[in-house]
């Protein structure tokens, strides 16, 4: 099974990393695709922009930097995984990435958006992936905050 692991770099990414690798210690056979999206270059960079080659390779090198932590993790799990950075609308290149990839399944984050984003940017990424998503879309849960934690201070004083 070929998963695609969409990350950008934050904790929650991190988090969703090691639920990938909980499920290949549960015995699922599987590899990974390693992704981070981008976003496109905007207008003014295309225009200012001397060399168009210097514009993606920022890109590429962003992207890599973001899934570092990640990748490390991986690795350090003796993992079988590839990374892809792409630009683009999130949705759209994650669709692109399953095709190319031949992924058979998504593991991602869900983040809790206000409503006026949710209606401005036309719903979360997870939600509009699993509308259009030709495979299955895992969502991983944030970890519980930690005010959600047993108070270690209290556990000492017994």
């Amino acid at each position: 099974m070929k998963i695609l692991l969409p990350v950008d770099g934050t904790e929650l990414s991190l988090h969703e990393t090691r639920f990938a690798l909980r499920l290949l210690r549960e015995g699922l056979s599987a590899s990974f695709v390693l992704a981070n999206v981008q976003e496109p270059a905007s207008f003014y960079e295309m225009v200012t922009a001397q060399d168009m080659e210097l514009i993606g390779n920022a890109a590429q090198e962003a992207g890599e930097d973001l899934m570092a932590a990640s990748a490390q993790l991986l690795q350090e799990a003796g993992a079988d995984f590839e990374t892809a950075v792409i630009s683009g609308d999130p949705v759209q290149a994650m669709l692109e990435l399953i095709e190319i990839h031949r992924c058979d399944m998504v593991v991602m984050g869900s983040r809790a958006l206000s409503a006026i984003r949710r209606a401005f940017e036309g719903g979360s990424t997870s939600r509009r992936l699993i509308q259009d998503s030709p495979v299955p879309v895992l969502l991983v849960k944030p970890p519980a905050p930690a005010s959600d934690a047993p108070d270690e201070a209290a556990d000492s004083n017994e």
